[in-house]
């Protein structure tokens, strides 16, 4: 874009910006977390490094985001302050990020779902016209590239493995693709940061992430569910009642000892 383009194009304000970033800031800070719950848990020896790993690189990603959510807040809020002193209504992860681990099928289909919309989204803030953001976005998207193959390729082996793990895959499927319709749904933040170009086309990454999802699907001979209007939008503060339960665990500590350090 010209630099006359540049200088016409509509600004976000701060509070606009500070929104956009705990959204994606809370999605991955609660995935991770869901995911470090699984922490000696895992199927097998190497799932269970990977997952470990992948929780700490999307924690990682929570904690420059929110760093960098604080300082446009401009609030004297911390990275730290954001995660642990925050309750569920004001968090704004999306709402697919916080469900139940269920069993390994339920973990490898939100983590699929989730990296596709993480991988396409974060390619897409490379461009950001907010530095700070397309900075972390350059570092984010490596690893996100890495959470991709990794859900994508379990999704493949279960859904084209035995008669039960194709079943159980497909289950899960069928129970979280509900949550799908708040990845691909735009509201009025989210144009708002595609104008200011903060932030990508909501309908380029809808494409981009169909596109990604079915080709996935289709290699774990899976269909694709019906499409299914679900309320609950943890991007505008609605949240499930898991959330609440997955902060009372993840905040105990720095709300039990204000200000403890190590």
């Amino acid at each position: 874009m010209s630099a006359a383009a540049e200088s016409v194009r509509p600004q976000a304000g701060a509070e606009e910006r500070f929104e956009y970033l705990l959204r994606l800031a809370d999605t991955s800070l609660i995935a991770g977390q869901r995911l470090a719950e699984l922490l000696g848990h895992g199927p097998a020896l190497e799932e269970d490094l990977a997952l470990g790993n992948i929780a700490l690189d999307l924690i990682g990603q929570a904690r420059l985001l929110l760093a960098l959510a604080g300082r446009i807040e401009a609030r004297g809020r911390d990275e730290d302050a954001l995660a642990f002193h925050r309750d569920a209504p004001e968090f704004r992860n999306l709402a697919l990020a916080e469900q139940p681990n269920g069993d390994f099928a339920e973990t490898i289909v939100r983590q699929c779902l989730l990296d596709a919309w993480q991988l396409e989204t974060y390619e897409s803030l490379t461009g950001s016209s907010e530095r700070e953001l397309a900075d972390i976005a350059h570092k984010a998207v490596k690893e996100c590239r890495y959470h991709w193959r990794f859900s994508s390729g379990w999704l493949v082996r279960l859904g084209d493995g035995t008669e039960e793990s194709h079943a159980r895959v497909r289950a899960a499927l069928a129970k979280l693709w509900r949550f799908t319709d708040e990845l691909l749904s735009a509201d009025e933040l989210d144009a708002c940061m595609a104008v200011s170009g903060v932030g990508p086309a909501p309908a380029l990454i809808r494409e981009r992430w169909e596109t990604r999802v079915c080709a996935a699907l289709a290699e774990a001979k899976l269909e694709r569910p019906a499409h299914q209007y679900y309320p609950w939008h943890g991007k505008r503060g609605v949240h499930t009642e898991h959330l609440g339960h997955l902060l009372a665990e993840m905040q105990f500590l720095p709300r039990a000892y204000p200000g403890a350090s190590w």
